[in-house]
């Protein structure tokens, strides 16, 4: 069999591989991507609700999780959010401040596509097809009909499987002996045993503490446990002690239905409640409590006003959901065995690792996808 010849055989043609194989064309590199799907960057098209969340200026390493999140002070050192921003506007991409520094495209995910496509432009792309077998001969790799110097690998997780994934980079890293941290969904509601489905469809603005980390932002109530985007962040740290949820984070509960107990003594406890919460979770807050808040002793409104501020969710009851809907994985290639500075493995010189493939994380809203952007252009200066 005749072999084509190659400088870099990039695997994956998502926002990372496609970063990387833009930085390596501009280096003047002969570059071949492979991807398994029919189509290139699925996963861009449909980020953001179509829109793509294509960076957020707060990208910094603590908004990043693994094993070892300053993994990724290097490379968002060098491409930062400020440099995406950049490079939109040398596309001529419009982007639009959706939330506090927050960007997303204005013109929708294909004009950023289309902008990764141009820069990889003179790259050659082979697309549905099935990588086999990863082989070192000597100092080259080969990759189906094809050899090149450097492999980068940018596969993705397996995550979001509507959209066509696979565990292949994992299976790569680990046949050159990397190890493999295991993965779990992530950025995905939190399913729990008992959940009150009479609350279903109800959001509010909560708090939820999972031991000493902190999320607040918007809950969703569903009939399997909870969603919206406070329990999608929550669901990157490990929920198996249990979580708390402050339905009321920006009222002192107590002290409100004591006033309440003084000023307003005939309302019932969900009446007292209904002032700031929706009036079906004020009612299963009361329960079958009936009496007039006047009438209530002050130990059993303490007692009442903890079950606002510290619902308890024990870590035994609780599930991830499951992959098929999780934007992300924690988990993943382990990021010791792989520099920080180049993407390229420790163990196995030419091969390098980007994006969602290793053991890294990003919060919501735009975090992730500037990974991609950054670990792949830095591997593809690298490579």
């Amino acid at each position: 069999m005749v072999l084509s010849r190659y400088d870099v055989i990039v695997i994956g043609a998502g926002a990372s591989g496609l970063s990387a194989a833009g930085a390596l064309v501009l280096r003047g590199k002969r570059v071949v991507v492979f991807d398994m799907g029919k189509t290139p960057g699925r996963k861009i098209m449909a980020s953001g609700g179509g829109r793509c969340n294509i960076t957020n200026l707060a990208a910094r390493y603590d908004r990043y999780f693994g094993e070892n999140r300053d993994f990724v002070r290097s490379a968002i050192s060098r491409v930062s959010p400020y440099d995406i921003i950049e490079w939109a506007n040398m596309h001529n991409i419009s982007l639009v401040e959706k939330n506090v520094g927050q960007y997303f495209c204005a013109d929708g995910a294909g004009a950023v596509l289309n902008a990764l496509m141009d820069d990889a432009c003179g790259a050659d792309f082979v697309y549905d097809t099935t990588i086999n077998d990863v082989r070192k001969d000597g100092d080259d790799f080969i990759v189906n009909n094809c050899v090149a110097r450097s492999v980068i690998v940018a596969t993705g997780g397996t995550s979001f499987g509507v959209l066509g994934v696979s565990d292949v980079g994992y299976k790569i890293a680990k046949q050159f002996g990397h190890k493999i941290i295991p993965v779990r969904p992530a950025l995905c509601a939190l399913s729990y045993a008992g959940a009150p489905s009479e609350l279903a469809g109800i959001s509010l603005e909560v708090q939820i503490r999972i031991g000493k980390n902190i999320v607040r932002d918007s809950l969703l109530f569903t009939h399997f446990g909870i969603g919206g985007p406070a329990a999608y962040r929550a669901s990157l740290y490990d929920v198996r002690d249990g979580i708390y949820i402050d339905l009321l984070p920006a009222v002192n509960v107590l002290d409100e239905l004591r006033k309440a107990k003084i000023m307003r003594g005939r309302k019932s406890v969900a009446g007292a409640l209904g002032q700031w919460l929706p009036a079906r979770v004020a009612k299963w807050i009361a329960g079958d409590e009936s009496r007039n808040i006047a009438d209530i002793k002050d130990s059993e409104i303490a007692q009442i006003a903890e079950r606002v501020s510290k619902m308890n969710v024990p870590g035994d009851k609780i599930k991830y959901h499951n992959l098929a809907s999780a934007e992300v994985v924690r988990g993943g290639v382990d990021t010791n065995e792989v520099s920080s500075k180049t993407m390229e493995s420790k163990l196995c010189s030419g091969l390098f690792f980007v994006g969602e493939v290793l053991d890294i994380a990003g919060d919501l809203g735009g975090f992730n996808l500037h990974w991609a952007w950054a670990s792949g252009r830095v591997a593809g200066e690298n490579a």
